[in-house]
C-alpha cells in the first residue's frame, strides 16, 4: 500500500451472532488496523439476501447485533467509519453498472461458488444474486477506492476478481479505480467445539455475546485427545481440540505446564477444561461488559450506523458523479 492511499474497506454479512472464529480470524485484525488506516467497515445486509432471501425480515434484527459485537470487540466509531450497506444507495447503482461489463465466465469460475452451495445445501442458492454476488462485493470495495482490503487466503480469488473488474472498467472508460492490494490476515486457529471448522451451521461455536453460564458446559463437553481413555493415559496436546484454545487464551507459562501435564498424565482433561473456563471468562467478560452498555442504550447503535452511513454516502456520491461522467450518463 502506498502512503498516499491509506484507505481500507471490509464488511460482514448480518446473519447471526459472531463467534470466536470471527474474532480471531477477522475482528482482532480490524481493531489493529483502525489505529493506522482510514477504515470503512460496513454491515453487508444486501449480501445477506443471497442466502436469506426467503425470509429477509430476519436481517434487520441481525444488523444492530452485529454492530454491538464489533464495538464490544474493540472497533471505535471515533477511529473508523461503521456504516450500513443498504443505506448507501449508490452501491446498488454501481453494482448495476459493473454487472453490465463483467463477463459471465469470471463468475462461473469463482472457486467458492460451488463450495458455498455445497456447504449450505439446506438453502436454494440457484439464483442470479448468488452467482453475481462477487460483483456486489467488488462494488462495495471499489466504491471507496481503497489501497488495500484485509482478506484471508481463502478470499484471495474474490479480491482478484475485484481487481479484474477494476482493470476492465479502467480499460473501457479510462483510469479511475485503483486495484486494491490484499492485506493478508491469518485464519483463525480455533477449531469448533467438535474439532471441525467453527461454524454456526455446525452448532459448534462459542459466541462473543454468550453468557458464561452457557459457555461453561460447552467447554466441559469439548472433545479432547481421543486416545486418553483414562486420566492415567498420557496425551498429545497437538491432536487435542482443547489445546489450541489455551495457546490463544491462556498465559504462555501456564500453557507449558498444561502441555507437560498432558504428556505425562499429571493433568487430566477435566483439569484442563476447568482452566480454560477461567481463561475464557477473563477474555470474554470485558467484551461482554462493553456490549451490555450498548444494550442499555439501543438507540446509540443506530446513531453510529446513521452517522457512518452519511459519511460513507458522501464519499460514494462524489465518486458516482465521476463514474457517471466517465460513462456518459451524467444528464
Amino acid at each position: 500500500m502506498t502512503a498516499k492511499n491509506n484507505r481500507i474497506v471490509s464488511g460482514m454479512r448480518p446473519t447471526g451472532p459472531l463467534h470466536l472464529g470471527h474474532y480471531f480470524g477477522v475482528l482482532v485484525n480490524w481493531v489493529k488496523i483502525q489505529e493506522e488506516h482510514e477504515c470503512y467497515f460496513f454491515v453487508a445486509d444486501w449480501h445477506a439476501l443471497t442466502s436469506e432471501y426467503a425470509d429477509p425480515r430476519r436481517i434487520k434484527g441481525f444488523v444492530p447485533e452485529l454492530v454491538k459485537d464489533w464495538i464490544a470487540a474493540g472497533l471505535d466509531p471515533e477511529k473508523c467509519t461503521i456504516f450500513h450497506q443498504s443505506q448507501v444507495k449508490e452501491h446498488a447503482e454501481l453494482h448495476l453498472l459493473l454487472s453490465m461489463m463483467t463477463p459471465l465466465g469470471w463468475l462461473e469460475r469463482n472457486p467458492t461458488y460451488k463450495e458455498i452451495r455445497q456447504e449450505l445445501i439446506q438453502k436454494d442458492l440457484n439464483t442470479y444474486g448468488f452467482l453475481g454476488y462477487p460483483v456486489l462485493m467488488a462494488t462495495d470495495i471499489l466504491m471507496y477506492k481503497p489501497g488495500a482490503v484485509p482478506v484471508g487466503h481463502d478470499q484471495l480469488p474474490h479480491l482478484e476478481l475485484t481487481r479484474e473488474i477494476a482493470r476492465r472498467f479502467n480499460h473501457l472508460n479510462g483510469d479511475f479505480f485503483p486495484e486494491p492490494a490484499a492485506m493478508l490476515t491469518e485464519d483463525s486457529k480455533l477449531p469448533g467445539l467438535d474439532g471441525r471448522k467453527m461454524s454456526k451451521s455446525y452448532l459448534n461455536c462459542i459466541y462473543l455475546g454468550e453468557a458464561m453460564e452457557d459457555v461453561r458446559p460447552k467447554i466441559m463437553s469439548m472433545l479432547t485427545d481421543k486416545n486418553r481413555m483414562r486420566k492415567s493415559d498420557p496425551g498429545d496436546p497437538e491432536i487435542c481440540n482443547l489445546f489450541p484454545y489455551h495457546k490463544i487464551l491462556t498465559d504462555a507459562g501456564k500453557c507449558e505446564e498444561i502441555e507437560a501435564g498432558c504428556r505425562d498424565a499429571s493433568w487430566g482433561c477435566v483439569d484442563c477444561k476447568k482452566l480454560l473456563v477461567e481463561s475464557m471468562t477473563e477474555f470474554l467478560e470485558p467484551m461482554q461488559e462493553r456490549r451490555r452498555k450498548l444494550e442499555e442504550n439501543p438507540d446509540l447503535v443506530w446513531q453510529i450506523l446513521d452517522e457512518g452511513s452519511k459519511k460513507a454516502r458522501a464519499q460514494a456520491q462524489e465518486n458516482m458523479e465521476e463514474i457517471r461522467d466517465l460513462l456518459g450518463f451524467k444528464y
